[in-house]
């Protein structure tokens, strides 16, 4: 049995998420800006729920508390099928394994029940656990781009790192 809850983000995830951004915010930086208030997650929900946007919470099974947060975003199909994978995890469970499981989950949903071919994780070339975390996954890196998003009101470089429908092997 996997030590990993995997669900949609619902509203009733709202304090979980907010308690846990707020306790893992030093974690977080520079890497991303996560939301720390009930505004923030109601947009971020939003975009879940309105857009080309599928939010994933990750507990662990034991004690339910927030291992962390999956989004597949900026979902394209036609000729492409493909989206960009971001994610974050709690420095409470950091270096435990539980976030390569949760991603591992939502890979097997997004090429096998969201029918993608293509998923794109862009990753700033310091943040080595996870680039790691990626590799282990199977991820290949395809590039580099410079000053390619605004992260805590600064432009910062990233990897570009893709993995194929058909190179997933269920890491």
């Amino acid at each position: 049995m996997s030590p990993i809850l995997l669900d949609r983000v619902t509203p009733a995830d709202a304090a979980d998420l907010i308690t846990a951004n707020r306790a893992s915010q030093a974690h977080h930086l520079p890497w991303v800006a996560s939301f720390t208030d009930q505004a923030g997650f109601d947009a971020w929900f939003a975009r879940c729920e309105s857009g080309p946007q599928l939010g994933f919470v990750a507990r662990e099974r034991a004690s339910r508390q927030v291992v962390g947060v999956i989004n597949l975003s900026e979902i394209v199909r036609g000729a492409f099928h493909n989206a960009y994978l971001g994610y974050y995890g709690m420095a409470a469970f950091a270096g435990r394994g539980l976030m390569r499981e949760a991603l591992r989950q939502v890979l097997g949903r997004a090429f096998g029940e969201a029918g993608l071919h293509r998923l794109e994780a862009n990753i700033q070339p310091g943040n080595t656990a996870s680039i790691a975390l990626v590799r282990r996954l199977g991820f290949r890196l395809e590039g580099y781009s410079p000053r390619y998003l605004r992260i805590d009101g600064e432009w910062r470089d990233h990897e570009r790192w893709a993995l194929l429908a058909d190179e997933f092997g269920g890491a």
